[in-house]
């Protein structure tokens, strides 16, 4: 395909899957229970945090986790006591344990009270074309009280080397406003621009298939090389392809 065909190609995916009816099997839909801004950005971080494995597994967590912060999740992060943290104690998926959670809740309520919330910590760090810095510095900030050496697995960092693919969609979800209900554009001080393909094995397929992407590893190189290829189809949303690619790759087995 041509350039033009490809982009052609690429906007009737998006156009098919960035719909509403994408909620019911992805794991945005657990922010979409919410309407308080804190609330959303809480719940998508957390549900993120988890998004690895099984999909329906991953929606059952996601969704108790909530209900372990009584649906509340700002007012839970803000106002958490030490018999709170404690009742998080038995949730598990995979390999994010209680102990992990419960480190967490109090890195978001640092980051909350010290920091401006999530939305500065990025704001603050994003360059002129890249979020990706400003993902290892809210790695920096949120283990920057004491930890257990375990939960530090839980936050990937492009600087090293990672995809980053978990985060990288969080930031879709914040950032990018779409007319479709789908992502929340929460953050408008910050450009879709500037946002990153969440890459993972379904999408790095597509991807390579398509001739957007040449490095065989999906790590933060191969990311740098789709975020080029993607901007030249559409320099202002680039990342609305992750919904073309996604799909493609899942419900249509492409690649």
């Amino acid at each position: 395909m041509t350039r033009q065909e490809l982009k052609e190609f690429l906007d009737a995916k998006v156009r098919q899957y960035n719909q509403p009816k994408f909620l019911e099997t992805d794991p945005i839909q657990i922010p979409h229970l919410f309407f308080k801004k804190e609330d959303v950005e809480i719940s998508g971080f957390l549900t993120a945090t988890i998004a690895w494995g099984n999909r329906k597994s991953i929606l059952q967590n996601a969704r108790r986790l909530m209900e372990l912060m009584d649906m509340a999740p700002y007012q839970f992060v803000s106002e958490h006591t030490s018999r709170d943290l404690e009742s998080l104690s038995g949730f598990v998926h995979r390999t994010f344990k209680g102990e992990d959670l419960k480190y967490f809740i109090r890195a978001l309520r640092h980051i909350y009270r010290e920091q401006e919330g999530l939305e500065g910590i990025f704001t603050r760090n994003a360059e002129e074309d890249s979020l990706q810095p400003a993902i290892s510095a809210l790695k920096a900030c949120f283990f920057s009280l004491p930890h257990p050496h375990r939960s530090t697995k839980h936050i990937s960092d492009p600087a090293k080397g990672s995809a980053a693919k978990r985060i990288n969609m969080f930031l879709r979800w914040m950032v990018r406003k779409d007319e479709q209900g789908v992502d929340f554009g929460l953050w408008p001080d910050l450009s879709p621009a500037l946002l990153s393909c969440p890459l993972d094995v379904h999408s790095g397929k597509v991807a390579r298939k398509l001739g957007l992407l040449r490095r065989k590893q999906n790590d933060a190189k191969a990311v740098a090389e789709l975020d080029r290829n993607l901007r030249k189809l559409d320099p202002e949303d680039p990342v609305k392809y992750d919904f073309a690619l996604f799909g493609l790759g899942v419900f249509e087995k492409f690649g």
